[in-house]
């Protein structure tokens, strides 16, 4: 009787830890929450939907996960050599309001995929490998149990795997690369472009060990693509199938893109001063760090950053260091504009096992702060992640990380770095509590949101500074997997007269964006910023 009392108690137990945040670790420069102990996937893809509800998957070819599938279902696969009748998930949905999760059947091999979200909401999910290297898989958001994935299969014209998705101004979504695929196609396809086409920018940039793979992509205010492939970009008309201009190589001829895994940004578009387009890239390895890794030989990761105003006449990178080197690192803007860098590992590259020193300690990088200290050193998380993990941030101005699973299966025991199926928040020091009397909160918007049409919104404020530190500004979040945010931009809205409605309470009359260049179509996170400390975010559809 004691026995099965005890029993009952651990099992009790372990569903609070699994159920409810753990201890805090609250620093001033942020805090780490455990959100769960184990989800029972690691978190290799995730990407935040408008309602509020974060879609995470992993690969389906290592075996069984550790969450079940609901209600008996179970995929066969008779092509996976390892498990070919899996009843397991390898995806699931998180509401990031009740920090709870379920299960989502995903059919095909979803292993180093892209994705994108339609202007309606809806996540379109390309490539993978195996049997999903060809497979389109579409999510329409649901607020309650009602949907899952649906697969397409075929529905790609070329094998995508380690590809990279960019929403684009007319709602389609060009889908880039992938290993050995040295082109680029069209979801949805049409008549126009029903294949792919060619980039010979992605043949030329592929060296011994690729380095090219998940090439960062940039929409840019004039309608082209920047494309950015081991130490190259490009200027890319993706209409005319024509290379616009190529910038200069990114000074050091550190490599940047899979497996050297570094990471890069689209800086934020700022509509009240003449429009320029600025990529920021961060991280890296060394020339031939991957064969020496893969012989026990790490070198050091790269410590530098690149800036580039791709806008400019005679653009040239401008470079700087972070406080450590980084590889496998995620590059997160924040509502206030700046930059948290993320996650990742102090030497050797991604790959299985050929990642060491994991780096905790986030680093916020402030665009616009004196040169030589825009980098600031946040508190460390007690979890390295490694190889496949990821991190979006949440409406609420958190980060939400995941993953971290540098072996070919899941691996607990024996290992130098075991596989992690946690989740955590990192909350940046804006959240501080300190921060509540001058931090904005949204009441009401009160149009919908269209291009050039003025606005207003709505807030409370305890303690109201001036007009001039207020800013209105849109996120779309990004597709966050292998170190690169897809889709991920911001736009700092025009602003004109704020006033005074009632106690405490302001109106700030804002302008949506000029054109679909500069935000396409669809659904992003509204913040009001109030002398550096942002609102949470309020959803907003571009009309």
């Amino acid at each position: 009787m004691v026995t099965f009392f005890l029993l009952a108690l651990l099992f009790i137990l372990l569903l609070l830890l699994n159920s409810f945040p753990a201890m805090c670790q609250i620093g001033r420069e942020g805090e780490w929450c455990l959100l769960h102990a184990s989800i029972g996937i690691s978190a290799m893809h995730m990407q935040l939907l408008h309602n509020n509800k974060v879609v995470m998957f992993d690969r389906t070819d290592f075996g069984p996960s550790n969450l079940s599938l609901p209600y008996g279902r179970c995929r066969y696969v008779p092509s996976d050599n390892v498990l070919k009748n899996d009843c397991t998930a390898h995806s699931l949905l998180y509401d990031t309001g009740t920090n709870t999760f379920r299960p989502l059947m995903v059919e095909t091999d979803t292993w180093c995929s892209s994705g994108s979200v339609l202007p309606d909401g809806m996540l379109v999910q390309t490539g993978g490998y195996n049997d999903g290297d060809h497979v389109v898989r579409t999510l329409a958001p649901c607020n309650d149990e009602s949907c899952d994935w649906v697969d397409f299969p075929g529905y790609l014209s070329e094998r995508r795997w380690y590809a990279t998705n960019q929403r684009l101004p007319d709602g389609r979504i060009i889908i880039i690369g992938g290993r050995r695929q040295f082109n680029y196609e069209f979801y949805p396809r049409n008549s126009e472009s029903s294949s792919s086409f060619w980039l010979e920018f992605l043949r030329e940039t592929r060296d011994d060990h690729e380095n090219n793979l998940y090439p960062f992509v940039h929409l840019l205010p004039d309608g082209n693509l920047f494309i950015f492939a081991n130490t190259r970009a490009i200027s890319l008309d993706y209409k005319q199938n024509r290379v616009v201009r190529e910038f200069p190589s990114i000074t050091a001829d550190d490599p940047r893109n899979y497996p050297s895994s570094g990471s890069s940004v689209l800086l934020p578009i700022d509509e009240n001063e003449p429009i320029e387009a600025e990529v920021m890239v961060c991280g890296g390895a060394p020339r031939g760090a991957f064969s020496r890794a893969k012989q026990g030989i790490f070198d050091a990761a790269s410590r530098s950053c690149g800036r580039i105003k791709v806008t400019d006449e005679n653009p040239s990178w401008a470079m700087e260091d972070m406080p450590m080197p980084r590889v496998m690192s995620d590059m997160i803007l924040l509502p206030t504009g700046d930059v948290v860098i993320i996650n990742g590992a102090g030497s050797g590259t991604a790959g299985w096992e050929i990642g060491q020193n994991p780096v905790t300690r986030p680093v916020i990088y402030k665009p616009h702060g004196v040169e030589d200290i825009r980098f600031s050193v946040m508190s460390p998380a007690t979890r390295p992640r490694m190889y496949h993990s990821s991190a979006v941030l949440l409406t609420d101005g958190r980060v939400l990380v995941g993953g971290s699973n540098p072996h070919p299966y899941y691996n607990f025991t024996g290992v130098q770095y075991p596989t992690d199926l946690s989740l955590e928040a990192y909350s940046p020091p804006y959240l501080r509590p300190e921060y509540d009397p001058i931090r904005p909160r949204i009441m009401n918007i009160n149009e919908s949101f269209r291009y050039m049409q003025s606005f207003w919104v709505t807030f409370t404020v305890l303690r109201f500074l001036k007009l001039s530190v207020v800013s209105v500004r849109i996120v779309a979040p990004s597709f966050t997997t292998h170190s690169f945010g897809m889709n991920q931009r911001m736009v700092v809205l025009k602003t004109s007269e704020l006033y005074c409605v009632g106690s405490e309470e302001y109106r700030v009359t804002a302008i949506g964006p000029s054109t679909a260049e500069i935000a396409p179509p669809g659904y992003y996170l509204l913040f009001v910023v109030h002398a550096g400390i942002p609102s949470s975010g309020m959803w907003m559809k571009i009309q």
